[in-house]
């Protein structure tokens, strides 16, 4: 059911409940020792200057550049493509087609 099929009446009710929840919610935060607002139990976001970051962005990038410069290419030798000739193409070609064409005659 969605707010627009509901009735004026409905909607008094539904802003009444939410409000009933809102207090008891309060209380329930004042009982337990909580803040009433969750604005005030969020902790305050640390700031960094731009200089602190460029020094870990610098640090961060050195120790890559040690790791990456030490190690030995792990990647294995690419190796060579295989190509088949037109002449041993057409000879598997014709391989298959006499294959295929015995199992049709197997089956009539």
């Amino acid at each position: 059911m969605s707010i627009i099929n509901l009735t004026s009446k409905q909607l008094r009710r539904a802003a009444s409940i939410t409000e009933q929840i809102e207090e008891l919610q309060n209380e329930l935060n004042k009982l337990g020792g909580g803040s009433t607002t969750p604005a005030e139990t969020a902790k305050p976001r640390r700031k960094m200057s731009a200089a602190g970051r460029a020094r870990i962005s610098a640090a961060a990038k050195a120790r890559w550049a040690k790791v990456k410069g030490s190690k030995q290419s792990t990647k294995p030798a690419a190796k060579k493509k295989f190509r088949m000739s037109a002449a041993a193409k057409a000879k598997i070609s014709a391989a298959a087609k006499a294959r295929w064409a015995k199992i049709k005659a197997a089956k009539k």
